[in-house]
């Protein structure tokens, strides 16, 4: 009941092998720097078209080449790939042209995922500035009251940028503007089935969705994040709601739980298990919340993916196989039982050769950090490392001086 058996397929059962892995890695980064086009940035993946190809290159984090070059620049700090110091023109013009290019897409313009603010941290990580800093913080302001209320396009998105950069410079203004999108998340909520939910206006509807991508997860992902950030009141009710709203939005059977991609006769009732919806997402999103009455039921989404198996979609993060193995990873750091890591790393070994059959099937390797092989490549990272750092949503030590180090 709570996972459809016809988007899951039998593990592969290849052994867990660390030298595989980091062939894989440098395959994937050899062959994003390889493709790469001044003029074109990377070519657009058919699966990633959307029903119609693409007029302009894709240029943001979740599908673009912010993203590429985030995931390569993560690899060079630890010598998996060149400097993306050569990406910085590249960078300069993504911006310039993404402001034109955004402007008639007013309602997701300065998104993390999507929009401006995602462009500009990447930029910044590549080679910091005061003035790119400037912008970025512009435009995280600009969002903070962003109707969606949700990763992708609203301030849980944006939100992770400016905590990124707290992060890497220490700046009170970056911890501020957190805490003022924690506040217009807290005004937002609405009672729901015995707890608080929000309200997604997205698509021209009013949705209340739960997942990691467009829901409940991805924005308490968010604000757990930044807990230390908040006065010790403000971050024990945000613990309290966050715990209960999981709790109430759950479906369990059978030691297993899974979590609808909207609350309870609110919508579509399909049970995904993804990272964007269902279990995956909210075992990635909420794993580092210091609450133990969670444990059970994120154990019991563990199970429920474990037992769905690798995605039929493919290999990446957003709706892939390596995004369901990073709810490993987290379990792995929440438990500290192996038994976790081993799970990943099958999961990795899966999804190494769906990406490999993948680019036989369609002659090129799928150029996105959320759908294709770089997003793949940190996954496979973290799986040699036994880290659970999720690409652009959980803390990385970034130096603030040079890049590619």
């Amino acid at each position: 009941m709570l996972l459809e058996a016809g988007r899951h397929q039998p593990l592969s059962g290849a052994r867990w092998d660390p030298s595989v892995a980091r062939r894989a890695i440098g395959a994937i980064a050899r062959d994003a720097e390889d493709r790469f086009s001044t003029e074109n940035l990377w070519p657009a993946h058919p699966l990633d078209h959307e029903g119609r190809p693409p007029e302009a290159p894709y240029t943001g984090l979740y599908v673009g080449a912010a993203g590429i070059i985030a995931a390569l620049d993560c690899l060079a700090r630890r010598g998996l790939a060149r400097s993306t110091m050569r990406f910085g023109e590249a960078l300069a013009a993504i911006e310039e042209g993404s402001a034109g290019e955004l402007e008639s897409d007013d309602w997701g313009r300065e998104s993390y995922l999507i929009g401006r603010s995602g462009i500009l941290l990447s930029r910044y990580r590549a080679s910091p500035s005061p003035d790119i800093a400037d912008r970025l913080a512009r435009s995280i302001a600009a969002n903070t009251h962003h109707a969606t209320r949700e990763l992708m396009w609203g301030a849980p998105g944006t939100m992770h940028a400016a905590l990124a950069m707290y992060e890497w410079t220490r700046e009170e203004r970056w911890a501020e503007l957190y805490r003022a999108g924690a506040r217009a998340l807290g005004a937002a909520l609405e009672p729901r089935g015995g707890c608080e939910l929000w309200t997604q206006e997205i698509w021209g509807r009013r949705l209340v969705m739960l997942g990691a991508a467009h829901g409940y997860a991805g924005a308490a992902g968010a604000l757990i994040r930044g807990l230390d950030l908040l006065q010790p009141s403000e971050r024990g009710a945000w613990i309290e709601r966050i715990v209960r709203a999981t709790i109430a939005t759950a479906k369990r059977e059978r030691g297993l739980a899974n979590w609808l991609p909207e609350a309870h006769g609110s919508g579509r009732t399909k049970w995904l298990v993804q990272w964007c919806h269902g279990a995956p997402g909210v075992v990635t999103s909420l794993a580092a919340l210091p609450d133990a009455r969670l444990d059970e039921l994120l154990v019991a989404g563990g199970e429920l993916i474990w037992t769905a198996g690798p995605l039929v979609k493919g290999a990446g993060l957003c709706h892939g196989t390596a995004g369901n193995g990073y709810a490993f990873l987290k379990l792995f750091r929440r438990t500290g039982n192996e038994l976790w890591l081993d799970r990943a790393r099958a999961f990795a070994m899966h999804a190494i050769a769906q990406s490999e059959a993948h680019a036989a099937r369609y002659g090129m390797r799928r150029y996105s950090l959320y759908t294709g092989d770089p997003g793949l490549a940190i996954y496979l990272l973290c799986c040699l490392d036994g880290s659970d750092a999720w690409p652009g949503l959980d803390p990385e030590a970034i130096p603030t001086t040079g890049a590619g180090l």
